[in-house]
């Protein structure tokens, strides 16, 4: 993927790009007839650690040159006429061009125009589709860097979904799928029973205790991790209200892990 900036005359959206497209994975950026110095200190300082991209991007002096060795050109605009217009301007939002492009082999360009201006019906008309922010129709024309951070962001998402743990630069930190087989749920249901029935009160108060529990875990739809780390903090909370009661089930029923029915 490749960013294409049109015009851009702020060196401080230079250097917040910069970041941005680091910031997800992106590194290659080209400036069409730029207004501003791309090494201007105010960039460079924006930029923080993505200097780098600063220092290696290519300038051209037209969007034709730009992308000519791209098998995709894409543009972006926050105009979104209504009426005849609408047939010239058929958009994608971020996420459906991510996913469109996901298995895309070929180089692609997303383009973006000049502060204050975006690109112009000339050069929307030089693009193969063109793609937009979902943004509120009361102020919709989002400041460049924001706009091109919302467009590398839908991007990696999708190598996330696609390939994280697959990839050393997506380590698999945050699980994508939250969900439990059934019989670890079966153990942290029956574990929460038992824990339940250890508490101090009558059996209504036990049930409801029980049946808030289940409900408030289940909805948070914990992955086996979590769930087997709960398991073992209500087993350990369950022998403790034992002991503390006096129940000399902590003795003869105390051990490291709750069996399901099904295999007791």
């Amino acid at each position: 993927m490749t960013i294409v900036l049109i015009g851009t005359s702020h060196p401080g959206n230079l250097g917040a790009i910069s970041r941005s497209m680091l910031n997800y994975g992106f590194d290659k950026l080209r400036l069409v007839n730029p207004k501003c110095d791309h090494l201007d200190v105010e960039a460079r300082n924006r930029a923080k650690h993505a200097g780098r991209i600063l220092q290696t991007c290519e300038s051209f002096k037209s969007l034709v040159e730009a992308t000519s060795d791209c098998s995709l050109v894409v543009g972006t605009s926050g105009k979104r006429e209504v009426g005849s217009k609408t047939t010239f301007r058929h958009f994608t939002y971020p996420w459906e061009f991510s996913k469109r492009i996901s298995q895309f082999n070929g180089k692609v360009a997303l383009v973006f125009g000049e502060e204050g201006k975006g690109m112009s019906t000339d050069e929307l008309d030089m693009c193969d589709f063109l793609a937009t922010l979902p943004t509120w129709e009361g102020y919709p024309i989002a400041n460049l860097s924001h706009a091109v951070n919302a467009f590398v962001y839908e991007l990696h998402k999708e190598r996330v979904i696609n390939n994280q743990g697959k990839d050393n630069s997506i380590p698999d930190i945050v699980p994508l799928e939250r969900s439990i087989n059934e019989n670890l749920r079966e153990i942290l249901v029956k574990g929460i029973g038992e824990f339940s029935d250890a508490l101090p009160g009558n059996d209504e108060r036990k049930t409801s205790f029980k049946n808030s529990m289940i409900r408030s875990i289940m909805l948070s739809m914990p992955t086996e991790d979590e769930a087997t780390r709960m398991i073992g903090g209500v087993l350990d909370a369950t022998t403790a209200l034992q002991y503390v009661a006096g129940n000399d089930e902590w003795i003869s029923r105390r051990r490291r892990k709750i069996e399901p029915d099904s295999e007791e």
